[in-house]
């Protein structure tokens, strides 16, 4: 009996060591070909080893088939997924004439709304007009983008189809709008600017794709700090392409959400600027209106603190008479070039000084930037907050201080970045149209993410007449 029992004991103990040697085994060999397993250990070792063998051929094999079907997927889907390789798809709404270019004074044959930008292309009007022209120049890049053999350089293009665009633009011309047409004509009792704008808001929000959205994927421009004023508390979930955040409640219109875009500048360029830190007889430059509301008050203390300076030319100007022409000569000699808040935090005197390689100081402290996500500012500006600039003295002193050396490196960053600001048509690669495109660029992916977390609990159903559509589900539904 007690042979017996020693005999079972010894059998129940066989049976278990090799059913826990069989199961490490399968573990081990579930692992994969990555982890080396010494097969000689294992019971019947060579008809282990010949079937792991070819099991670890076969898994090898599939392996590497698998890691390049991975790495085939993931080239395919991480250039979507890559601002830098991917051109921006933009849907342009064909919207009536009346809305851009008849707003220049062209008008539509009856074939198309758009102008044959082969044949002539619509003159924007001059002076002070250019300066907030931005809807102009990004609607004539994309009619060009389709009639363009070559896209290098190009950092959007336009698409037909609306399903295939990342976003959504709207061609409304509205800074020459509010210049041109915001008073009352003879027997008007609602601007054309306030019209256009109505019939703007009716059109967008009877829109498939401003439905889909709710407007997110939208841009809208509306450059001068004025221009939109009546839609823009309706349209807010668009992207806005502004001059600065001035005359926006932070939820409408904020800088993780819309595009700063640089003001067109108006005095001309320096082109061969060989005139350095001795060439240049003036300090400090300023020109322009010394008395305004808000924030620009600061003009009128800082006119009193340098008008006496001896290198320092502060005073009154505008661009009536010969007033581009007097600033053109005046930035183009000078080593620094005020940028003073006025009504807004924003002036066009800013992008004037890049485009005079002025090295421009900034007296503005709710400004914000073009491009500042990707540029610099404090490598060819100066900054000075408006509590210091007001302190006796210590504008000039610290202009002072800057010596030559600094003065230069600042100088020359500014020849190398005043490309950034320039508007022109044709695009040229990274000029100030494809740097706002690709600003756009930057903003699409936090779009699509918010888009794509509010439908997170909606449901696609079927209605009675086929039609698909798509319903949030309420939070308690479950």
């Amino acid at each position: 009996m007690g042979l017996l029992t020693h005999k079972s004991l010894f059998c129940l103990f066989l049976m278990t060591s090799v059913v826990f040697i069989l199961s490490w085994f399968l573990v081990l060999r579930s692992t994969g070909p990555h982890h080396s397993v010494d097969i000689s250990i294992l019971p019947n070792s060579k008809l282990f080893a010949l079937s792991y063998n070819e099991n670890s051929d076969n898994s090898s094999a599939m392996s590497a088939s698998k890691d390049k079907e991975e790495e085939a997927t993931w080239n395919k889907y991480s250039k979507n997924c890559d601002p830098k390789k991917q051109v921006l798809k933009v849907y342009m709404y064909d919207l009536p004439s009346e809305f851009h270019f008849e707003l220049l004074g062209w008008k539509a044959d009856g074939k198309s709304v758009w102008p044959d930008v082969r044949a002539k292309v619509p003159e924007y009007p001059g002076g002070l007009n250019l300066q907030h022209s931005i809807e102009y120049w990004l609607t004539l890049d994309l009619l060009n983008s389709e009639l363009a053999e070559n896209s290098s350089g190009r950092s959007a293009v336009r698409v037909r189809n609306s399903s295939e665009a990342d976003v959504l633009f709207v061609p409304f011309f509205s800074s020459i709008c509010y210049n041109r047409f915001s008073k009352l004509k003879p027997n008007q009792k609602k601007s054309t600017n306030y019209l256009l704008q109505e019939k703007l808001v009716r059109f967008l929000f009877a829109q498939e794709e401003w439905k889909k959205s709710g407007g997110r994927d939208h841009i809208i421009v509306a450059h001068h700090p004025n221009s939109l004023l009546d839609a823009r508390m309706k349209l807010w979930p668009a992207i806005y392409i502004l001059s600065d955040f001035g005359r926006y409640p932070p939820a409408i219109a904020n800088v993780e959400k819309d595009v700063i875009a640089p003001y067109r500048h108006v005095i001309r360029s320096y082109i061969d600027d060989s005139a350095d830190f001795d060439s240049r007889p003036t300090l400090i430059y300023f020109q322009g209106a010394l008395y305004r509301k808000d924030g620009g008050i600061i003009r009128q203390e800082l006119f009193y603190m340098l008008k006496d300076e001896k290198d320092v030319h502060f005073s009154f100007g505008s661009v009536q008479k010969d007033g581009v022409k007097l600033a053109t000569k005046g930035m183009h000699s000078s080593k620094f070039c005020l940028n003073i808040a006025g009504d807004t935090p924003s002036s066009n005197r800013l992008f004037d000084a890049i485009a005079s390689h002025c090295v421009p100081v900034i007296i503005s402290d709710e400004i914000e930037l073009p491009y500042e996500d990707v540029l610099d500012y404090s490598e060819f500006c100066v900054f000075v907050r408006i509590s210091d600039a007001l302190k006796k003295n210590f504008l000039i002193n610290l202009i002072r201080s800057i010596g030559k050396e600094e003065w230069t490196r600042k100088w020359k960053r500014l020849k190398e970045v005043e490309k950034f600001y320039e508007f022109r048509y044709p695009s040229k690669d990274n000029d100030a149209v494809q740097m706002i495109w690709q600003a756009v660029s930057r903003k699409v992916p936090a779009m699509k993410r918010k888009l794509h977390r509010a439908r997170r609990f909606s449901r696609t159903i079927v209605s009675g007449q086929g039609e698909v559509m798509s319903v949030d589900i309420p939070r308690n539904f479950w």
